[in-house]
């Protein structure tokens, strides 16, 4: 099958009317073309939210029922080529294939979730004060829905959006990241091959500086749901703002790690580098900071030093490999310039830190995992959200001057406590000022079933996955009915 993809909208495959396209290339091989997506302009994106808007009538007064097969179709599928679809994940932005494996596995899962949510009630009887009245509510569609995700997820991302605005009658505008546009395309591919009605899930590629706006501001877009950089991020909800539109941002995170000297070091530093290193770093969810208690820090360096040293980096299709490289040039460059910036302000480079050129990997974007230490909370290395695999490594006192510094930052989305006093794991849940607490666990991971969101700068507030995605994707209509 053709790696040259066009957009998709009103269910027809078609060329971007700027005549232009965008290649994308392997970053284990930079040099290596993977294949093309359409350079986009604005008026493709005003076809695409046209082609939504005509569908959404239709779409919105099917059976919630009936829209739960075509989701479930969608899952069957995207299973059967999930092989397909994870090496061109890997090929576009390098992360390896059992990770890209996995999180096919995942999107399936997250479909047949979100079938199921068209068995569910969608609204409530309620009692009236006025005798006879019948007083009840129901949830509608929103509308037309612009799904603008990331590269760092270019599976599950998309379709822990896209499959509740279409289980709960939306119509959808997907704009993937231009690294991952293909994996978008096949996504899209397998909508549908699924029978997903024409107009209901269209597809536009292209840079965001020339697109993205035009998707949030165009007239027929009801709500914009949108992962990526914060900075972006605030531009799309000052935009949506402005025309009126719903706006759902998930953004960054500097999630730290405590470990206290009761913790199972094994474990913990076999977590903690697990949440550091895998998808090489670039996770929202990744562990950047580690408070360590000094009674067990230098047993924990230890360990984690041992870890780290295992990690091989290369190709993310090799099976041999345990980290890949890092997505584009620009990710490199700014891992890069973040390592020389710690040495500058005084951290200690404990570990790696190294682009990597010799032999296999001339010609990628490879770098060694980094260990910081004697890092302070106020380096700009344990302010940041950096996106890579770098880990800065804190030494704490206590479990409440861990927790104060931990807390210590714009973000709250995610955090690990690793401890075996209950007391301790109790008041940090309560305590940690981060939508995502876990206990004696790495920092990144998500289910389905479960809420998925940050506080602070990490998100705005209405919460992706589970039951709390109908918040965003449906609206409340109060009917009262007299029958006098």
């Amino acid at each position: 099958m053709s790696n040259h993809k066009l957009n998709y909208m009103n269910g027809e495959w078609v060329a971007s009317a700027s005549g232009e396209i965008i290649s994308i290339t392997n970053p284990a091989h930079n040099q290596q073309m993977v294949g093309t997506v359409q350079a986009s302009a604005i008026e493709d994106v005003n076809l695409a939210c046209e082609a939504a808007k005509k569908a959404v009538k239709h779409w919105a007064r099917l059976s919630p029922v009936a829209r739960c097969e075509y989701l479930q179709n969608a899952a069957d599928i995207l299973e059967k080529r999930a092989a397909e679809i994870a090496e061109i994940a890997t090929r576009e932005m390098g992360k390896r294939l059992i990770e890209t494996k996995g999180e096919v596995l995942r999107g399936a899962a997250i479909l047949r979730y979100f079938a199921q949510e068209g068995y569910r009630k969608l609204g409530e009887v309620l009692p009236s004060a006025f005798q006879n009245n019948l007083f009840y509510t129901m949830r509608v569609p929103v509308g037309v829905v612009g799904v603008i995700s990331p590269w760092n997820f270019p599976i599950a991302i998309p379709i822990w959006k896209i499959a509740p605005a279409l289980i709960y009658g939306n119509t959808v505008v997907f704009k993937p990241a231009t690294e991952t546009g293909i994996t978008g395309a096949k996504l899209v591919e397998v909508f549908e091959e699924a029978g997903v009605p024409p107009g209901v899930v269209n597809f536009v590629t292209g840079r965001g500086s020339v697109i993205g706006n035009s998707l949030v501001e165009n007239q027929h877009v009801d709500a914009i749901t949108f992962t990526g950089s914060n900075f972006v991020g605030k531009n799309i909800a000052k935009l949506a703002v402005e025309s009126g539109k719903k706006y759902q941002l998930e953004l960054g995170g500097k999630n730290p790690a405590i470990v206290l000297d009761d913790a199972d070091v094994e474990q913990a530093a076999q977590l903690v580098v697990d949440g550091a290193m895998k998808q090489t770093g670039q996770r929202c969810t990744a562990t950047s900071r580690v408070f360590v208690q000094s009674t067990i820090y230098e047993s924990f360096k230890e360990k984690v030093l041992e870890k780290v040293r295992a990690i091989t980096v290369g190709d993310g299709l090799k099976t041999e490999i345990t980290m890949g490289p890092l997505a584009s040039k620009h990710q490199f460059d700014t891992v890069v310039s973040y390592i020389k910036t710690g040495l500058e302000e005084g951290a200690t480079l404990l570990y790696g830190g190294k682009q990597l050129t010799e032999g296999v990997l001339s010609d990628g974007y490879f770098i060694e995992p980094c260990i910081f230490e004697n890092v302070t909370n106020d380096m700009t290395i344990a302010r940041e959200e950096i996106f890579g695999p770098v880990l800065c490594m804190i030494k704490v006192e206590s479990y409440e001057e861990a927790l104060e510094q931990a807390n210590d930052t714009i973000y709250g989305l995610s955090a690990s406590l690793f401890t075996k006093d209950l007391k301790k794991a109790l008041d940090f849940a309560k305590n940690s000022e981060v939508g995502m607490v876990q206990i004696n666990g790495e920092t990144g991971g998500a289910e389905p079933q479960a809420p998925f969101g940050g506080m602070k700068e990490s998100s705005s507030g209405t919460r992706e996955q589970g039951q709390a995605a109908i918040e965003f994707f449906t609206a409340f209509k109060t009917i009262s009915i007299n029958p006098n």
